[in-house]
């Protein structure tokens, strides 16, 4: 007798459908599975006659073939053992064929029959939905995650033997249900704070400015002086998820298994920070099974890069299609995956090799090849890419203990939760924002008098800046003029915006002509 049992395959952050079919005939007891099976779906044979028998069904004498079709696909992972298993009780007659009918089985099953969460089953049950599903069985633990996803009825088991009962009709359970609503209520704590953080009032407006517009930013300065602290304490005036948000966060780190455990949903935004010695994969993503990288892990969040330019230069360069693009596309022979990367990158680095350029009290030992070559590390079309790039200089013991008390986190969300709520009501919705604006939305959202456009474009000759760079002025005097609820953009916005550009001014030699002249 054949069976079918409907499945789903991670690929990327989504899912394909897969058809489970189990043909059983007598014959010597032995499991064979088809359909390009990597080496831990091949080893279900070896933990479901166990399992199975363990749950206390009996396999006798058996030939048990099965497909997993479409034959093409590459199956991955442990997510097959619970329809596999469900598949060949079918086929016994243990459990009816119409049970099956518009439902879809995931789950990874141990030897003595219990179920063990999977990963992906957010992006399972999209699938599921998307193909006319009524129900999505899965184990214990991967039901709220899945339950984000309206119109379909998710139930949790802990074991095979209690999914074919349910199946059987000897006892009912509700589905699993999930609001968001109620946990996005729930205050979210932040423990690092800018009122904790004196001084460096140009960089925290900067940071503010990059918060509101979700604009890249470039800290720059001698060691110790608060570049790493400004940084680490940006999510703490980001905006909260919005639902869909969270739905795309969830769905990413749900299909990459990183989900905190006993969380079945990402409630805040991202924060990454790898160390300069990742790989070009680990920050992009790939693999022979494509995995997403960090700026994926990033989505809708910041990724934060310390010491940039230590980055080799190579990992540095893949930046430049997600910074322009907000998605990754992996290509393969077989396949070609799309990863979103919609981050707000965060760059802090020294002035020059040895740390000291600019510092009071060191002495800079570098000459001014070596401060050339360090700063070269960065590309001109990388650089063009960092909206705001600010300096962060030391401030002495002395000078920090007569400072007044700095604004707190909650005083400066709360300015850029209203610019970012002028740009809900501009672009009716949250998934854009200024730094994402488009050239016609930019031209149409950007326009200017005649006198600031030609302060612009002559500032911008002179200095030799980029069309893009021109562009990024336009969109950060947006974002100014935003958070001062300023319908138009004012001369003094793009002034402002200028000076958010310091670290081309410093390489720039037509910046340098300016000044001498």
């Amino acid at each position: 007798m054949i069976s079918i049992t409907n499945c789903a395959c991670p690929v990327g952050v989504s899912a394909s459908r897969v058809t489970v079919e189990v043909d059983v005939r007598p014959w010597k007891l032995c499991i064979n599975i088809v359909g390009l099976p990597d080496a831990a779906t091949r080893e279900a044979k070896d933990r479901l006659i166990p399992a199975i028998t363990n749950s206390g069904f009996s396999l006798m004498d058996d030939m048990i073939v099965v497909n997993l079709s479409p034959a093409d696909l590459k199956k991955e992972g442990p997510l097959f053992d619970f329809p596999m298993a469900i598949g060949i009780l079918c086929a016994k007659g243990l459990v009816k064929t119409d049970q099956l009918e518009h439902t879809l089985f995931a789950g990874e099953i141990a030897l003595d029959g219990s179920l063990r969460p999977v990963k992906g089953a957010l992006a399972i049950a999209e699938l599921a939905k998307r193909e006319g599903m009524k129900r999505l069985f899965l184990p214990r633990g991967n039901g709220f995650e899945a339950a984000l996803i309206e119109g379909l009825e998710i139930y949790e088991f802990d074991s095979l033997s209690q999914s074919v009962d349910f199946l059987r009709g000897r006892h009912t359970r509700k589905p699993v249900t999930a609001s968001l609503k109620d946990q996005m209520k729930e205050p979210s704590s932040h423990h690092l704070d800018y009122s904790e953080v004196k001084g460096q009032a140009m960089a925290k407006r900067a940071i503010e400015i990059a918060a509101a517009g979700s604009h890249n930013l470039l800290l720059f300065g001698p060691p110790g002086s608060g570049k790493s602290m400004l940084s680490k304490r940006i999510t703490s005036i980001l905006p909260s998820l919005s639902t869909d948000e969270i739905i795309e966060v969830t769905r990413v780190y749900s299909c990459s298994g990183k989900l905190p455990s006993g969380q079945g949903v990402m409630l805040k935004r991202p924060y990454r920070a790898p160390h300069h010695t990742a790989s070009p994969i680990a920050l992009i993503g790939g693999g022979t099974f494509p995995r997403p990288g960090e700026v994926t892990l990033a989505h809708k969040g910041v990724l934060f890069l310390d010491e940039f330019p230590e980055f080799p230069r190579m990992v540095l360069e893949v930046l430049r299609q997600p910074l322009e693009d907000r998605k990754v596309t992996i290509s393969r022979a077989s396949q070609q995956i799309t990863f979103p990367a919609d981050f707000m990158l965060i760059a802090a680095m020294n002035p020059c090799p040895c740390g000291w350029k600019g510092d009071p009290k060191n002495r800079c030992e570098c000459n001014p090849h070596q401060i050339n070559q360090y700063r070269s590390r960065i590309s001109g079309p990388l650089l063009d890419r960092i909206d705001l790039q600010v300096e962060v200089p030391t401030i002495s013991l002395r000078s920090i203990r007569k400072l007044p008390p700095s604004e707190s986190s909650a005083q400066i969300r709360k300015r850029v939760l209203a610019a970012r709520k002028i740009q809900l009501k501009r672009f009716e919705t949250s998934l854009t924002t200024n730094s994402t604006m488009s050239s016609r939305e930019t031209h149409l959202h950007c326009q200017l008098d005649d006198k600031t456009a030609n302060m612009l474009i002559n500032s911008v000759e002179r200095l030799g800046y980029s069309s893009r760079a021109h562009d990024k002025i336009l969109k950060i005097a947006r974002t100014i003029a935003d958070l001062e609820d300023s319908r138009d953009i004012q001369t003094d916005h793009i002034r402002e915006a200028f000076n958010y550009r310091q670290f081309d001014k410093k390489n720039n030699v037509h910046f340098k002509q300016a000044q001498e002249a």
